[in-house]
């Protein structure tokens, strides 16, 4: 288990190294578009400032929803409950673990929720 925790606090550490990373592209778009036309809606050359800032959003977002998972897996290590399915109670099998060490249920739940 002790590998299990090694392994997610190092994934912890890099969702929170690219939340950092997307934050401050969002601050430096904010502050660049802060200079410039606000009207970049009828730019040909690209995307909008509002459409990468929505991007950006979503992958904020993204970044949010696994450092819960990351925080949860740690608490049912914590528990003793890491690895088990929490809708059957069966043992989460190891390989699926290895692949997503985030997982809350065995394959069959998973495909059945």
């Amino acid at each position: 288990m002790d590998r299990t925790c090694g392994r997610l606090e190092a994934e912890r550490s890099l969702v929170l190294s690219r939340l950092a990373a997307l934050t401050s592209d969002h601050d430096a778009m904010v502050a660049a578009s802060l200079d410039t036309n606000a009207d970049d809606e009828h730019d040909p050359e690209g995307a909008t400032i509002a459409f990468e800032r929505s991007q950006i959003g979503a992958l904020v977002a993204q970044a949010r929803a696994h450092l819960s998972e990351i925080s949860a897996a740690l608490d049912r290590l914590a528990a003793g409950s890491y690895g088990t399915c929490e809708a059957c109670g069966l043992s989460i099998p190891p390989g699926r673990v290895e692949a997503r060490p985030t997982a809350r249920r065995c394959v069959g739940c998973s495909i059945g929720s």
